[in-house]
């Protein structure tokens, strides 16, 4: 969502960029270096561009090449500061929405901390065979540089590519910043964003990512909601998959929920005659146990978001050998 009125304050969130920039450029804001390889996953606005699927693809890929693989992430949202390994079973409040998805979908470790080279530590000194070559996975890692990366991995898109800075637009940064990048993973479905690119004067690997939203039938309209950055692009999302739509709730990215919102949830569900509803897999795992409280005439769906990667064993074997992790 654009915000036109804060306007005027946008020169002074890009001068904090700017020296920001400065400090890093001077060696002034030092950057840390773990042992083993750094692949950052990353993006310019502040959410809704599929890190996390991106970051699950590559998870499972690189494992089944044989490397130690796990993945740092910030944990944003959650109560402890302590860097700390995620438990599968455990809840957002603990670990986060976004680190808890990624340890239930791929069975590596996921290494949460405020500071990620904190949580880097943490993923060495568990390594039971380091002679094995190893690769960390950086969950929304593009600004934060206080730790090196070996390889920059950028999701971009036409939204972004039309945004504006924050607060008025959703970019954390400029998108002059995407000359950081190692690669750019742009919609597959938007070719003319790819020449805009290239003229643009992008001369990297592009990677064409195709997103796939997976639902279970439902036998009537469904209320959707969700807690996400672009709830839009969730809602054109389930109807493209033959959702239809009664009703649909848009809460803030990363809202914790409440009683008061589960009521709400089942008032407008019933006003619109709902037969189920339907969520995001990380709002299911923000709903901890409001999941399972629904009544059993309104079942709880959770749509999967999938992304593939075109060619996708040519760009992790680019990848790989990009990274190079020791032998």
């Amino acid at each position: 969502m654009k915000r036109p009125w804060l306007a005027p304050f946008t020169p002074l969130y890009a001068a904090g960029l700017a020296l920001r920039n400065l400090r890093i450029a001077n060696g002034w804001e030092p950057i840390r270096r773990l042992r083993f390889p750094v692949i950052s996953i990353g993006n310019l606005s502040t959410g809704g561009a599929g890190k996390t699927p991106l970051t699950v693809v590559l998870a499972s890929a690189l494992t089944q090449r044989g490397l130690n693989v796990d993945v740092l992430s910030r944990g944003y949202g959650r109560n402890n500061r302590q860097p700390a390994l995620v438990d599968p079973n455990g809840t957002a409040e603990e670990f986060g929405d976004e680190p808890l998805l990624i340890a239930r979908n791929t069975g590596v470790p996921v290494y949460v901390a405020r500071q990620r080279y904190e949580a880097g530590l943490l993923a060495e000194a568990a390594i039971a065979d380091p002679e094995k070559p190893a690769i960390h996975l950086l969950d929304d890692g593009f600004q934060h540089r206080q730790l090196h990366r070996d390889v920059d991995i950028l999701l971009l898109n036409r939204q972004d590519w039309d945004d504006r800075l924050l607060p008025a637009g959703n970019l954390r940064e400029a998108l002059r910043a995407a000359y950081r990048a190692d690669v750019i993973a742009i919609p597959k479905d938007d070719p003319a964003f790819e020449t805009e690119l290239r003229a643009w004067g992008w001369h990297g690997p592009i990677w064409r990512l195709t997103r796939k939203m997976e639902i279970p039938d439902v036998d009537g309209p469904v209320l959707a909601f969700c807690g996400i950055a672009r709830p839009e692009q969730f809602f054109a999302g389930l109807e493209a998959a033959g959702a239809q739509i009664a009703a649909r709730i848009a809460f803030p990215d990363h809202h914790p929920y409440t009683t008061t919102d589960f009521d709400r949830i089942k008032t407008a569900a019933h006003q619109s005659a709902a037969a189920a509803l339907i969520t995001t897999e990380k709002d299911q795992v923000r709903l901890g146990a409001l999941a399972s409280d629904f009544p059993d005439s309104l079942i709880l769906i959770t749509a999967n978001l999938r992304v593939e990667i075109e060619g996708e064993r040519t760009a992790i074997e680019w990848l790989v050998e990009r990274a190079a992790p020791p032998p």
